[in-house]
């Protein structure tokens, strides 16, 4: 099996994109947006940035400073080239694991978000990040984080836009197995994407033991109506399921 830094070096090129295309451009990112709220003048941490679609965003939204940090040089790289077209703002990636405590970035944020980071970390690296989030926030700081729903690879068909696959592995007793799956774009080309499995209850655990004190704020998010309206044969095949978990938290 491919390390997460290797699958992602070797895709990087097709993640990159200019506006929504991917699945969860439409299913979750703008949600997260929408939950983050405001964040002018302030300094974002983008926590997995990918080739930075979130950071440009953030940055369009006002932003300070965005700070990128992810595994894959090459996605880092992708993100840096990305800044060409990206509004007036500062934004730095760097490449990173994050799971790492001697790679925890130094400073503080306003904010951090974290899209679908945390279904390529194991339990125990997952709620190490969480608490190195939880030390950077400045008081007042929100968390928003995305990830697969962990019921999502139990109903869903192996197909087109969007599956992981859980082979015999049950929903209980599998954490931290690893489903692969792929993620399609609306121009028919897909990305191979991963899970490391996780129930919610895993999720809860991390936080608290994080010392997160106080319950998030969470979303089911799916295909919405004006989705389906929009776009029928891409979106049909997942109306009606729960495909990712949004995560809200403040300090």
């Amino acid at each position: 099996m491919l390390s997460t830094r290797d699958l992602y070096d070797a895709s990087a090129s097709s993640w990159s994109r200019e506006g929504p295309l991917l699945l969860s451009d439409f299913t979750a990112r703008p949600r997260v947006l929408e939950v983050l709220g405001s964040v002018r003048d302030q300094e974002v941490w983008d926590l997995g940035c990918g080739e930075g679609y979130m950071a440009r965003a953030l940055l369009g939204g006002g932003a300070r400073l965005v700070r990128g940090f992810d595994i894959s040089e090459r996605m880092v790289a992708g993100a840096q080239r990305g800044l060409a077209a990206a509004p007036s703002g500062e934004a730095r990636f760097e490449a990173r694991d994050l799971a790492d405590p001697a790679q925890w970035p130094a400073g503080s944020c306003d904010a951090a978000l974290a899209v679908f980071l945390f279904n390529y970390l194991t339990v125990e690296r997952m709620e190490g990040v969480m608490r190195g989030v939880r030390g950077a926030l400045r008081p007042g700081g929100r968390f928003v984080f995305t990830v697969p729903h962990p019921l999502f690879p139990f109903l869903c068909r192996q197909q087109a836009p969007f599956y992981f696959d859980p082979a015999t592995h049950p929903y209980t007793h599998s954490r931290d197995v690893v489903f692969e799956g792929r993620i399609w774009r609306r121009d028919g080309e897909s990305n191979a994407v991963r899970c490391v499995h996780k129930t919610l209850a895993d999720y809860f655990g991390a936080l608290a033991r994080a010392g997160w004190s106080a319950m998030p704020e969470v979303e089911e998010l799916g295909v919405t109506t004006s989705l389906l309206a929009e776009d029928p044969p891409f979106f049909g095949p997942l109306a009606g399921l729960p495909l990712h978990l949004l995560f809200a938290l403040k300090a």
